[in-house]
C-alpha cells in the first residue's frame, strides 16, 4: 500500500497550500527540506521566497545575506538546471521558523489571488533560450540584491519574484512582467547611479573650490 503513495505528499497541491503548511510548522527548516519539501517546484519556490523576502523591510544588510542563495541558484536556471545545487553548508543552513512565517504570510494572499487566474500560456518564452534569457537577467538582478544599495532591492526583487512565479506556473503573463520589472528596475537604478555621480562630482568642486 505504501508504495502506490507519492512520495511527494505536496505534489498535488497549489503553492499557496504548501506555503500554509510551513506557516504551522514551529520549528527551523533547513534549505535542503525545504527543497525537499517544494518537490519539483523547488527551483521557483525557493528563489520566490527568497525574493519576496528581499522585498521586505528588513534591518539594512539583510538583503545581502538573503539575496546570496539567490546568487547561487539564477545562473543555474541559465545553465539549464532541472534540480537547484546549493554548497552542503548552505543546504544545512536552518531558515527561522518565525522569519518563514513572516514571508509566507506577506506572500500567500497575493499568491492566491495570482493562482486563481494564472494558466500555462506563452510557452515559447520557457524554451531553453528564454529560460538562459530569464536566468541571465535574474542573475544580474540577484548580484543587485546583495550590494547596499538604500532602497535599491525592491525592484530587481518584484521582478525576480515574477520570473520565479512564471517558472512555476509556466505563465508566460508573469514572465512578460518580470520582463517589464527588470527593464524599470534597469531605469531607476541608472537614474540613480546618475544622481549620485551628480553629487559626487558637485561635492568634489566645492571641496576643490574651498
Amino acid at each position: 500500500m505504501a508504495d502506490d503513495l507519492s512520495d511527494d505528499p505536496f505534489e498535488d497541491l497549489p503553492l499557496s497550500a504548501v506555503l500554509e503548511d510551513l506557516v504551522g510548522r514551529q520549528r527551523d527548516i533547513a534549505l535542503s527540506e525545504l527543497i525537499e519539501i517544494f518537490g519539483a517546484r523547488a527551483f521557483g519556490a525557493i528563489i520566490l521566497v527568497f525574493a519576496v523576502a528581499c522585498a521586505l523591510p528588513l534591518p539594512p544588510g539583510s538583503s545581502t545575506i538573503l539575496g546570496a542563495p539567490l546568487v547561487l541558484l539564477t545562473p543555474q536556471i541559465a545553465f539549464g538546471r532541472q534540480s537547484p545545487w546549493l554548497p552542503r553548508r548552505m543546504r544545512a543552513h536552518k531558515v527561522g521558523a518565525a522569519n518563514l512565517r513572516h514571508v509566507c504570510r506577506r506572500l500567500i494572499p497575493w499568491l492566491r489571488r495570482i493562482e486563481r487566474v494564472s494558466r500555462p500560456r506563452l510557452g515559447a518564452l520557457f524554451s531553453s533560450p528564454g529560460l538562459q534569457v530569464m536566468g541571465v537577467i535574474c542573475t544580474a538582478l540577484s548580484i543587485v540584491l546583495i550590494l547596499p544599495i538604500p532602497l535599491g532591492n525592491l525592484l530587481p526583487a518584484a521582478a525576480v519574484a515574477a520570473f520565479s512565479l512564471s517558472f512555476i506556473l509556466r505563465d508566460g503573463i508573469l514572465a512578460l512582467a518580470g520582463f517589464a520589472l527588470a527593464l524599470a528596475s534597469t531605469a531607476v537604478l541608472v537614474v540613480a547611479a546618475h544622481l549620485i555621480g551628480r553629487i559626487l562630482n558637485r561635492a568634489f568642486e566645492l571641496v576643490a573650490g574651498a
